[in-house]
């Protein structure tokens, strides 16, 4: 099952200040995605919190992963940095995601961070995302395509080209305020029929 998962900065503090530091964030995610069994759909790295789109393939697969990420990293940035304390905001925060109707939205929600932050003018242009992945093929480490996303158009040019005008299209209404308060809460993003689903499967609402 899916999660969209997002790690902040204590404080939301600077967790990223060059390209040095989301390159060793990267390099964290691909050392550690097959030792604990993680599937990274998609992924932003911004100034001060990451977002990931994970499926875990264990119970404890991505506490494990975001554990050995997060510790890994918070110890390279103090000695880089010469500081000490805690990098991170507690314990990252997740949802499970309903892949009928909301996984591409939440994918997109991600991929267009940079973009509604203003750091960029288009998605494209942000080197930290899975954006180029999904639109031009891209080739990553970190990158596992899910089901969703292949089968939004079989053939890849074609795939490129309508993945693209999707995330150029406008999300419906209330979509992004939707996704970013299940992330928040923990609450399932989906339909009622799928957190009623989830509560009787996980406990998670």
């Amino acid at each position: 099952m899916p999660q969209h998962v997002i790690q902040r900065g204590n404080n939301r503090q600077v967790c990223f200040q060059d390209l040095a530091d989301r390159a060793t964030y990267a390099m964290f995610l691909s050392r550690y995605l097959r030792k604990f069994e993680v599937d990274i759909h998609a992924w932003v790295l911004m100034d001060n919190h990451t977002h990931l789109l994970i499926t875990p393939h264990s119970d404890t697969s991505l506490s494990d992963f975001m554990k050995a990420v997060g510790q890994h990293y918070a110890q390279y940035y103090n000695y880089k940095h010469d500081r000490s304390g805690t990098l991170w905001e507690g314990r990252f925060k997740s949802c499970l995601v309903d892949t009928e109707q909301y996984f591409l939205q939440c994918q997109r929600y991600i991929e267009l961070n940079p973009v509604k932050a203003g750091m960029v003018d288009y998605a494209g242009d942000y080197q930290w995302s899975s954006y180029n992945c999904h639109a031009y093929g891209m080739r990553s480490k970190l990158h596992t395509p899910h089901d969703c996303y292949l089968s939004f158009q079989p053939d890849p040019a074609r795939r490129f080209v309508s993945y693209r005008s999707f995330v150029a299209s406008p999300a419906p209404e209330g979509m992004d305020d939707q996704i970013r308060y299940a992330a928040i809460s923990g609450k399932a993003l989906g339909s009622e029929e799928f957190q009623e689903q989830m509560i009787a499967r996980f406990g998670q609402s």
